[in-house]
Order: C-alpha cells, then structure tokens, then sequence
C-alpha cells in the first residue's frame, strides 16, 4: 500500500462503528489504551459527536474503508488552554509503519493551526520494560514526527496485572508571539 492510496477526511458520527472496529482490538490486548472495557458503538459515536464540537477528527480512507483516525481533544479543559491541544491516533493494527500515521498527523496539525492551537500534546502509555502488551512504537512515532519528552508519571496505569507509566510529549507547531 502507498501512502499516496489514503484520503484523509473529516470523521461524521456515523464512522463510528468502522472506526471502533480499529479501537478495540488496543482496548482488549494491548495497554495502548488504559480503558479496560470497550465502549459501545452509541458510545464512541458521542465521543465522535462532542470531538467534533470543537475540534478536528480525522479519518483515513483506503477503497472507501477507514484505515485510521486521528483527533484533538482538549488539553486540561481550561481556557487558558485553549490554544492547546491532545492528540489521539489508531491505526488498524495490519497498516502502522506505512506513512498512515504521518499522514493523519500532518492533516491534523494544519487543521490545529488553522484553529489557532499551537502547542500538541500525547500522553501515551510507557513501559519500564516492553512486553507483550505495550512498547515504546507510540513514543518513537511521536519522537519522529517531532514531539519531545516532557513529563512522566510513573506506574500511574494498571492493566493486565501490572503497572505502566505514562509520559508527555509536546510537539510545538505555532509561534505564540506572532
């Protein structure tokens, strides 16, 4: 597949089925997500619905299939904040390290730049040790696209019956000053 074959487009509350078809699976074996239970599809679609009140979430298409999302959410809920931002992504597990996620990121920061946010941020589950359920990939795409280490807070996450720590990166992508 080439990157060139994804569309990126804006996600409706109707992708939510498709696009919890690609959530679950970090949900039920992975400690990528820290939830423990996966949310139903009227749950994901409200998710969906409230995102889209205020920020951008993104789908990729592949052949009329969503192959990916990405979306913004806010940073601390204050309005100080306001010109930050988290950012989520999930790919389907088959399709990472084929320029989906770069694709969808890059999408998403012009989005958050035309939106006035210039600071991103991901908070991503972090292993002390890697093991079967959670490695460093997350933190060494984030590093790639250009976000750095910022904070850790350590063993803060429970899942599987063991502890995950759970870091900050910070990617800065407008000038404040301008």
């Amino acid at each position: 597949m080439e990157e060139n074959d994804i569309f990126i487009r804006m996600a409706s509350p109707e992708d939510a089925q498709e696009m919890l078809a690609i959530y679950a699976p970090y949900v039920e074996k992975t400690a990528i997500s820290f939830e423990y239970d996966v949310p139903t599809v009227d749950e994901f679609r409200n998710r969906i619905e409230k995102t889209l009140q205020k920020y951008p979430y993104l789908a990729a298409v592949r052949d009329n299939e969503i192959v990916g999302y990405a979306y913004l959410g806010p940073f601390v809920g204050r309005a100080a904040y306001d010109r930050s931002a988290e950012t989520t992504i999930y790919l389907k597990e088959s399709l990472k390290g084929q320029g989906i996620g770069r694709k969808l990121y890059q999408t998403l920061e012009e989005a958050a730049l035309d939106q006035g946010i210039l600071n991103l941020y991901a908070c991503i589950g972090y292993p002390e040790e890697e093991d079967e359920y959670l490695t460093m990939n997350s933190v060494e795409f984030h590093a790639h696209l250009g976000f750095r280490m910022v904070g850790k807070f350590y063993k803060c996450g429970y899942k599987f019956g063991r502890w995950y720590s759970m870091v900050w990166m910070e990617k800065l992508i407008g000038d404040p000053e301008r």
